[in-house]
Parts: C-alpha cells; sequence; structure tokens
C-alpha cells in the first residue's frame, strides 16, 4: 500500500483540526489509518497507472439505462452498444448515478454502496470498467429521505441520527444562495417531535451534516468503494453547497475547500493518478476557486462555457467567448478543465454572471424558448426568481427553425470547438447521438430536465443510426470520427497551451502547441451563417509561408503563402495543422 508519508498525515491532521477541532485529532488519525486498504485500494491498478491524462481523452457522460433492450441489464446493454460503436473513440464513461434512488433521477441517493437492480450490478460495471475508464459520482450534499441514514434519524438511531441538519425556522435565512424555487427547510416528523431538516434541492433530498467526523468517514468509505470497482474519476456532485453556516451564504465555505482538499490528500495516498473532479454550476472565478493553490481539484467543470458558446453561435458574435477564452488562466501541471457543452442537466446561465450583461443573458432566454426550451429558475434573496439553467438539448438550442441544415452545420461547429479546446473533452450521449428534445418526456414527469434524458430502445436506435441520411446518423458519425482524429495530434493534449487569436467578432479562433513545440494547431471557427474571408497570415504566421496545410477535420489541403486568403462557409470548423 502506498504509504501514509509523514507530509500528507500532517496535511490531513491540519485539515481535521481546522474542521473538527484539535482534540478531535488523534482519534479520526487512528480511525483513518484502520480504514485504508478495507478495499484492497492502495496498490494502484493497472488501469489506474502513468499520466492523469492526454490527447487520447475523451468522457461520454450517460446514464446506466439510457439505452435498454428485453431481457439483458442496460448497463450490459450500454457496454456491448458502446463497444460496437465507440470504442477507440471514447476512454471515459460517466456513469451518472446508479445506485437506487427516489427522486432527481438517481442525484437523491438511497444506498451509495449498490447498484440499482433495474440497471444491473457491481460485476457489470466492473466488466465496463475493463474496456473504458469509469467515472462516478459522489452525491455529497445530500441524500435521499428514503435512505437508511434518514429513517436512523427520524427514529433517533445512531449514528445516523446525527448526520443531518435541523434546523429553527424562524431564524433568518435568506442569505442562503438557492440552486432551486423551492423551500429551504423541510418539516418532518420524527420521534423526538417535530423538525424542520435543510432541503437545498428539494423535500426528498436531506442535507447532511458535514460538521459531524462520521459523515466525512462514511464518505471516505464510500470513496474507497469506487476505487475499488474501478473508478478513475471521481465527481463531487454540488460541492460547493456542502457546509452550512447560519448568516452566510452557504457557499463556497473555507470548511467545503477543505473537504474537498481532504479527498485530494487521501487520493494522493490510495490512488495518485486518480482524478478529483468538482461540480459548481456557480459564476466563471467562483467556480476556478476549486482549485485551489495547486492542491483541491484536479478537474473542474468548464461552467461557462455552454451558455457563452451558445450566444456566440446564436449571435453570431464571438466578443464575449474570445474575451473569456483569452483570459483563462495557465494551470499549474496536474490540473485541467472539464470541457463540455451539455449534461444531463441543463445549460447554466449563472456562469454567465460577470461575462454577459443580463439584457444578452435574457435574450439567451428568449431564444432557448423560441425553440421548444424550458427555462429553471432558482430564488433570490429578495424571494423573486431568477433563471438558473435552460432545459433543451443542445442541438435542438442552436437549431434554425427556417433552415435545418445551417442548425446542424452550428451544432457540429460546436462540438468541434468543445473538442479543441485546452482541457478535457465530455461529451452528453445525446449530443453524440442528435438526440432532438424529448417534449413527451417533460409532459410524462413534469420536470424540465427530461427534455434532455430521453431513454432508447436498442432496436430504435440501431435503426436510426444504421440511415446514413438521418441527422442523427450523421452527427454520430461525424463526432466519433472526429474523436478518433484528435488522439493523433498531440497538440489536442489537455496541457498543451492555447493561444487565443482576436480575428473580429465574426471568428473564434486559438492556435494549440504540443508540449514538446513540434505539432501546432491553428482552429478557426465562423461564428456567423455569412461566409467569411480571412488573410491567412492573420491566423498564424505559418499560414503565410508558402506551402500547404491540412485541415484535420475534412482533410482538404490548403496552399499557403503572403497573399493567400480563406473563405470560410457558415459555421465552419477547420483545425489546421502547420506543423
Amino acid at each position: 500500500m502506498n504509504p501514509l508519508t509523514r507530509d500528507i498525515a500532517d496535511r490531513i491532521e491540519k485539515r481535521f483540526a481546522l474542521l473538527y477541532g484539535d482534540e478531535a485529532v488523534p482519534g479520526m488519525m487512528r480511525r483513518l489509518r484502520m480504514l485504508l486498504g478495507r478495499y484492497g485500494v492502495g496498490l494502484e491498478p493497472v488501469r489506474h497507472s502513468g499520466a492523469r491524462w492526454d490527447e487520447n481523452e475523451a468522457v461520454l457522460i450517460t446514464y446506466a439505462d439510457t439505452i435498454s433492450t428485453e431481457g439483458e441489464a442496460p448497463l450490459q446493454t450500454l457496454h456491448g452498444f458502446l463497444n460496437r460503436q465507440a470504442k477507440g473513440a471514447i476512454r471515459t464513461v460517466h456513469l451518472l448515478p446508479f445506485y437506487p434512488w427516489s427522486s432527481d433521477d438517481g442525484f437523491s441517493v438511497i444506498d451509495y454502496r449498490k447498484v440499482d437492480a433495474s440497471n444491473g450490478q457491481w460485476e457489470d460495471i466492473e466488466k465496463l470498467g475493463k474496456d473504458f475508464r469509469l467515472m462516478f459520482d459522489l452525491v455529497l450534499n445530500h441524500c435521499s429521505r428514503r435512505s437508511q441514514w434518514f429513517r436512523d434519524f427520524v427514529v433517533g438511531i445512531a449514528p445516523a441520527r446525527d448526520y443531518f441538519l435541523p434546523t429553527d425556522p424562524s431564524l433568518d435565512l435568506s442569505a442562503v444562495v438557492r440552486p432551486r424555487s423551492l423551500p429551504l427547510l423541510t418539516r418532518t416528523a420524527t420521534r423526538g417531535g417535530e423538525q424542520w431538516v435543510w432541503t437545498t434541492f428539494s423535500d426528498d433530498q436531506v442535507d447532511l451534516n458535514w460538521r459531524n467526523p462520521d459523515v466525512l468517514f462514511e464518505f471516505f468509505d464510500i470513496l474507497f468503494l469506487y476505487l475499488a470497482k474501478g473508478a478513475t474519476i471521481m465527481r463531487l456532485d454540488a460541492v460547493a453547497f456542502l457546509w452550512k453556516e447560519i448568516g452566510t451564504n452557504c457557499l463556497h465555505l473555507p470548511e467545503t475547500h477543505e473537504v474537498v482538499k481532504l479527498f485530494r490528500d487521501l487520493l494522493d495516498v490510495v490512488a495518485p493518478s486518480a482524478i478529483l473532479l468538482t461540480e459548481t454550476n456557480v459564476p466563471h472565478e467562483e467556480n476556478m476557486s476549486y482549485f485551489g493553490d495547486g492542491d483541491e481539484a484536479h478537474m473542474i467543470y468548464n461552467f461557462a462555457l455552454p451558455p457563452l458558446l451558445l450566444h456566440a453561435l446564436l449571435r453570431g458574435d464571438g466578443t464575449h467567448l474570445t474575451t473569456w477564452a483569452a483570459g483563462l488562466p495557465d494551470l499549474p501541471e496536474g490540473q485541467t478543465f472539464f470541457n463540455f457543452t451539455a449534461s444531463h442537466d441543463g445549460i447554466g446561465v449563472r456562469p454567465l454572471q460577470g461575462l454577459v450583461d443580463n439584457a444578452e443573458r435574457d435574450w439567451l432566454v428568449g431564444e432557448v424558448k423560441a425553440r421548444g426550451g424550458r427555462v429553471s429558475t432558482r430564488s433570490m434573496p429578495d424571494g423573486s426568481d431568477s433563471p438558473y439553467e435552460l432545459n433543451i438539448t443542445y442541438l435542438d438550442a442552436l437549431s434554425d427553425p427556417s433552415n435545418s441544415e445551417l442548425g446542424l452545420t452550428r451544432f457540429l461547429c460546436s462540438q468541434a470547438i468543445l473538442m479543441s479546446l485546452r482541457g478535457v473533452p465530455a461529451l452528453y450521449i445525446h449530443s453524440l447521438l442528435g438526440t432532438p428534445n424529448d417534449q413527451a418526456g417533460v409532459e410524462a414527469t413534469g420536470h424540465n430536465r427530461a427534455i434532455n434524458r430521453h431513454k432508447y430502445q436498442l432496436t430504435d436506435l440501431d435503426q436510426v443510426l444504421a440511415d446514413g441520411e438521418s441527422r442523427q446518423a450523421r452527427v454520430f458519425a461525424r463526432l466519433l470520427g472526429w474523436l478518433g482524429r484528435r488522439q493523433h495530434h498531440p497538440a489536442f493534449h489537455p496541457d498543451a497551451p492555447m493561444v487565443v487569436r482576436d480575428l473580429g467578432t465574426d471568428l473564434f479562433a486559438f492556435v494549440r502547441t504540443s508540449l514538446d513545440g513540434q505539432e501546432k494547431i491553428a482552429c478557426l471557427f465562423n461564428l456567423t451563417e455569412r461566409s467569411i474571408k480571412i488573410r491567412l497570415g492573420d491566423l498564424h504566421p505559418d499560414l503565410a509561408k508558402t506551402g500547404e496545410a491540412r485541415d484535420l477535420l475534412s482533410g482538404e489541403l490548403l496552399a499557403t503563402g503572403p497573399r493567400k486568403t480563406l473563405t470560410l462557409p457558415s459555421y465552419w470548423a477547420q483545425w489546421w495543422q502547420l506543423g
């Protein structure tokens, strides 16, 4: 087992003391040493060895039951489909919560240590992990009110009777940041009388009491279980809300950051090449804080990207996108961005705060509504509601009501941008499959997010993808082809530098350079429905030299030279290999 070295032990002791007091440290350290190795973690499996990421990395985000077939566990069906259709293009599969659950499509967890029988069993996940790297969710902030933990709280059974947060409803909690327009506290009948428990996300998702070290050790144990079952990336769900302090906004508190750093310290001990990923759907600068001083998350969700990119392509104006991208910091070795445009949730608009004004945000909201999307809101301190996320598939968000081909090209442009930015690209399965809005799902469930959570029967999906002329088949083939192509180019390593070029509002452009400096790729995107002409030398000096360059997306060869110009069709994407 990797030793609990003195320097790591010192860090952990200091974090224990900050969170729980000096007197608690000796007992907690003894408890930690007993816990280490329980699941055999520490002798790191071969699949975790080597670099955390390289240009081959691409993540697929999916529910375990997105694809089903009669007589087979959905996890087995998903595994077979990915082996047949996507192996070689996708390296890592993010399995959204596959545990027993009661609401929120898995994020109200009943039992963290089990696989929901309707999805399959642990053996199915371990088999998937032999062909793909795996990413699991640690749903830290809350659990289901149907969990055994909460049932024990209701009847007063230790230790879970102290796992939750009974709170006096007369207290002033108006400063607390809310992600939903729902009550913060929920009345609950217990053996000890009526109590009001903290429920940040819904009355079925009861917040956990992280002031109690027993809760911390429950999740240490769960972390080790997930590592033992093959997880390479651990996603800390809704982590920003973790620690509660009356009189504050209960968001990003120093104690929350210390908990994240503790998880990072544990990975340094038992799985040094595993990855800690924070999910914090908040304004960009707040999100960046989860990198810490190089000692916190290895990766953070790049939450500003989906709404900024959507705004740029619908407006035909890349001003805000270019300014933001040019301002992204150089990250230390071992930290990078988790780039995505769509996920199981909607497109968050809070990350636009400080990047675009409210008038532009509201314009974007209107454009999404016009394309069949829904809007979810959150409660503000003054009692009003504000847009929180846009519920729509990314494909339909970029559609053009009068020209379906134009909308398709615009969507493909967005995905080419996603794949070429510095960081790790992650594609939601419904983007990869070109799935349209599931309005029937919204009507059936009453939940806005169902619009982007369609469930497929395997025979129906295979039939759609076999029709090479269908929109879905064209999206699927194109995106898989691009993912496969980018893997051969070290300039797309997540750590490879990116230099943004400001070529005007109509274009988005940057140059990626491999870590050894041997390869340069100039990435150029037309954000408008008009054809745009540019001088090649404005993109990169190498293109002003007499010679030729190849577009990695289309395979086209381009003659270069000091007077050469290039015309980009509407919403066109190009990756010019320069060396």
